[in-house]
């Protein structure tokens, strides 16, 4: 497998579909990227020991060794003791699993565990050259989260769960989310939800182009489909595609009222949706934040991509280990 590399670190993004497994140093260089299924409804002790093994076959392959693992989860966690506390996109039962512990056991390499939200937040802010600025960081997928950088400094708080913009009421009336609050950000302009509404108005009839895409298969619907539907002329996706994304906004636009923060970024699936969700959302931000001038806000997608969170794996196990 080789010997461990004093300047090399794994991340792994463990998402509610998908894992995410990185090597790379604190100079945000990667030098290995791999992505598996992550198959939550095996149990958690399945879903570790697929990272433990797949971390090792790349390990063994490449003959690259992480010196510490940062770890993200998609939901509540202890940042001090490495446990799962609430994973609400995640199947199976992962309340108190020490995640963080298991996986130091399986590698035998120092595991450091985040909210998979604050993560990405510290890959933007360490990696994204915003030069020390103020930041929020949203991350649009499976669900949504969120992370805050204030002071050049991180925010975790109570629970590590500082910057948690999905789990805002926007719709006190709206639909039960997986935390078990009704009308959360999360519950209404979400990938899935997208999704739902998509499959929705096709069922209704008023997607064709949708439904030609997908063979009228409400599985089938996803959010990029959806953007290619509307591009071509389905009108009431474009609209579905816009109303999450004014809810998206008005989520922003409650968080900058709260915060003064002034630049916002944008990472996650639903940045493949392009101009038909960002400019709706940058709209909606200005037309909401009315305490000061929105003219300094800046709204964007991330330029890292899908390499924001893993690199914010590295930068927090090379800055647990004092290196960076």
């Amino acid at each position: 497998m080789g010997e461990i590399r004093q300047d090399c670190y794994a991340a792994i993004d463990l998402g509610g579909t998908k894992i995410a497994i990185a090597h790379g140093n604190p100079l945000g260089q990667i030098h290995t990227r791999s992505q598996c299924a992550t198959q939550a409804e095996r149990g958690y002790d399945n879903v570790l020991r697929q990272v433990a093994d797949e971390l090792s076959r790349i390990e063994t392959s490449t003959g690259i060794r992480a010196r510490a693992i940062g770890l993200g989860l998609p939901g509540l966690v202890d940042p001090v003791n490495g446990a799962a506390l609430f994973l609400p996109n995640l199947s199976g039962n992962w309340r108190g699993v020490a995640a963080g512990p298991i996986l130091q056991s399986l590698t035998s390499r120092n595991v450091y565990v985040l909210n998979d939200a604050r993560m990405a937040t510290l890959g933007e802010h360490v990696f994204g050259g915003h030069g020390g600025q103020d930041l929020m960081v949203l991350t649009l997928g499976t669900g949504i989260g969120g992370g805050l950088v204030l002071n050049n400094k991180l925010v975790l708080g109570r629970f590590g769960a500082a910057g948690e913009i999905g789990h805002q009421t926007v719709d006190a009336e709206g639909p039960v989310c997986n935390c078990g609050n009704r009308g959360c950000l999360e519950a209404l302009a979400s990938g899935p939800a997208l999704a739902a509404a998509g499959a929705a108005l096709m069922r209704q009839g008023n997607a064709p182009r949708l439904l030609a895409m997908t063979g009228g298969d409400p599985a089938m619907v996803n959010p990029v489909q959806m953007a290619e539907a509307a591009r071509q002329g389905d009108q009431a996706v474009r609209d579905a595609i816009a109303r999450a994304a004014g809810w998206i906004g008005t989520g922003i636009a409650n968080a900058i009222t709260i915060t003064g923060i002034e630049r916002v970024v944008l990472v996650g699936g639903l940045t493949g949706l392009g101009d038909l969700l960002l400019r709706p959302v940058r709209e909606t931000v200005r037309a909401r934040v009315r305490m000061f001038p929105s003219d300094g806000i800046s709204v964007s997608y991330s330029e890292m991509g899908d390499n924001t969170a893993v690199l914010g794996g590295i930068a927090l196990a090379a800055e647990r280990e004092k290196t960076l």
